[in-house]
């Protein structure tokens, strides 16, 4: 189903439904405040364990996971591996402080659909959300 509908048609967009995975609640709450900024973005819910957030998004509808790469108990690479390849898998993008070329081949390969810097998140990461919705790499 599109996201992104004909506004000639005078259809409003439906929301990019968005879950936040990171084990700092600081930056969660940051990340809550900076997408609710934009109006076709709804942030549906947020986990501070991969572990725990992959039974909650068994049961919901996603379209993109924000997730963090370092983490106790279940790392990001676990999570991807885990999520990615079923059928009806959100995009997942890492965010991490961790911007190594490394974590980024390893991410990569575990399927993630995108890699932002934490210090790059204001900038580049609703533009890769955009492009990914669209279709786009």
């Amino acid at each position: 189903m599109d996201k992104i509908k004909n506004s000639e048609e005078g259809l409003d967009e439906e929301p990019i439904k968005i879950f936040l995975i990171d084990d700092s609640i600081g930056f969660i709450l940051s990340a809550e405040k900076f997408l609710g900024t934009f109006p076709q973005v709804e942030v549906i819910g947020h986990e501070m364990s991969a572990r725990k957030a992959l039974s909650l998004l068994a049961k919901m509808q996603v379209d993109v996971v924000l997730l963090d790469l370092i983490m106790p108990e279940m790392d990001g690479l676990e999570f991807l591996r885990c999520v990615k390849g079923k059928e009806g898998a959100p995009l997942v993008v890492i965010l991490t402080l961790f911007d190594d070329p490394t974590y980024r081949k390893a991410a990569e390969a575990a399927l993630a659909d995108g890699f932002v810097p934490k210090t790059e998140f204001g900038t580049q990461l609703m533009p890769l959300i955009s492009s990914l919705m669209a279709g786009g790499s």
